[in-house]
């Protein structure tokens, strides 16, 4: 077994006590990211205020995504292979 399987088959219970806890607390880490966002700006005098904007994007909507991973079109995978054998050329 490889290192990334052990990693993965010991990391497997963990990650629904985490998308649990950020879907019971995400409004709290929303306004974290908000608050770590502001902090940053002021601390880089804007210079940087497109790509901490676009950061802040990507984390809460990586927030999201953990939050709500058990809905339907919550961004998983929604692929389904065909059931029929691809054809034969």
């Amino acid at each position: 077994m490889g290192l990334l399987n052990n990693l993965k088959s010991k990391l497997s219970p963990a990650k629904g006590k985490v998308s649990d806890l950020a879907q019971r607390h995400e409004d709290r880490i929303q306004h974290g990211i908000d608050k770590a966002a502001k902090v940053v700006d002021e601390k880089t005098k804007g210079k940087y205020s497109d790509r901490i904007h676009t950061g802040t994007d990507k984390a809460k909507g990586a927030m999201d995504r953990l939050a709500h991973k058990d809905e339907p079109g919550a961004g998983g995978d929604t692929f389904t292979p065909p059931t029929t054998p691809p054809p034969s050329s």
